[in-house]
């Protein structure tokens, strides 16, 4: 088994977190934003396909509101 050295994983750790390319401001608000409107839709749709659903079932069963 290969021994485990803490320090030698930690200098390789920051040795690759020194290669990664951070986003910018502008490119982290744009993400940020495109995500909660993803979410939205997602959610609308969601929505939309569960109360369609309902009135199938309701509509199936002859369970009247």
């Amino acid at each position: 088994m290969a021994k485990f050295a803490p320090i030698d994983f930690l200098k390789q750790v920051r040795s690759e977190a020194r290669k990664v390319t951070w986003p910018t401001r502008q490119e982290t608000i744009a993400s940020t934003i495109a995500v909660f409107i993803m979410v939205i839709i997602a959610s609308i749709f969601l929505f939309a396909a569960d109360q369609v659903l309902a009135f199938v079932v309701e509509f199936t069963l002859g369970l009247g509101r």
